[in-house]
């Protein structure tokens, strides 16, 4: 049996793969991180899916991760806004860390399949959400653990209109769109409609909504 560990946040696009990994594996586990983020909703929102899902969910403390660095998500100090080089959402390490805690749980539980939503496409250009950050950390994570695993990150090239589509073509879209929380401010499914991570899914969503309509009224 094929086996998939997903980076599991709660938010669209995590959820979307959860969603495309219980398709293509054969068992799935979630594992979520607790690293003192702002809204702790989050996990909340991550154990329930999983929960509706009937997927294995584990949540890890990494808490260090909050006290090693200073960004608008780990601290209500921090206005959300863009930054000099980066918006200030930018948790630095973040998917370094979490991806290399999620192989160490994976090697115990035999899962060497890593499911990661990041996307070059996502309107924050970080650089721990670039495909060649992802292709670096998957060879320097298999020659430290002596490991074959293998990070999939079916997001990587979407946009977030194509990011509604796969979801729509996984059944998933009203699901999603639902029962997601991806707001900035720890507002479910469609936010508060002001953060930058509400305008880019609303926006995506209209987009993929006037696409689809569009495909309709033409047949």
């Amino acid at each position: 049996m094929k086996k998939a560990m997903v980076v599991f946040s709660g938010g669209q696009d995590s959820t979307t793969c959860l969603f495309w990994a219980k398709k293509h594996f054969d068992d799935v586990i979630a594992i979520s991180f607790d690293y003192g983020q702002r809204h702790r909703d989050e996990l909340d929102c991550a154990k329930a899916i999983a929960n509706d899902l009937n997927v294995e969910h584990k949540i890890i403390d990494a808490s260090i991760l909050g006290q090693l660095t200073e960004n608008a998500l780990t601290r209500d100090s921090i206005d959300i806004e863009e930054g000099e080089s980066y918006p200030t959402t930018f948790v630095e390490g973040r998917n370094h860390m979490f991806l290399l805690m999620a192989a160490i749980v994976g090697k115990q539980l035999d899962a060497k399949h890593l499911v990661t939503g990041v996307s070059e496409a996502d309107y924050s250009g970080y650089p721990d959400c670039r495909d060649n950050f992802i292709k670096s950390m998957n060879v320097t994570m298999n020659l430290s653990m002596d490991e074959n695993f293998v990070i999939h990150t079916p997001l990587m090239f979407l946009s977030k209109s194509e990011v509604w589509k796969l979801s729509d073509e996984l059944d998933a879209l009203d699901y999603v769109r639902e029962n997601t929380l991806t707001c900035y401010e720890g507002v479910i499914a469609d936010g508060c409609g002001q953060c930058p991570a509400c305008e880019l899914r609303q926006n995506g969503l209209n987009e993929y909504l006037a696409e689809k309509e569009g495909v309709f009224i033409e047949q």
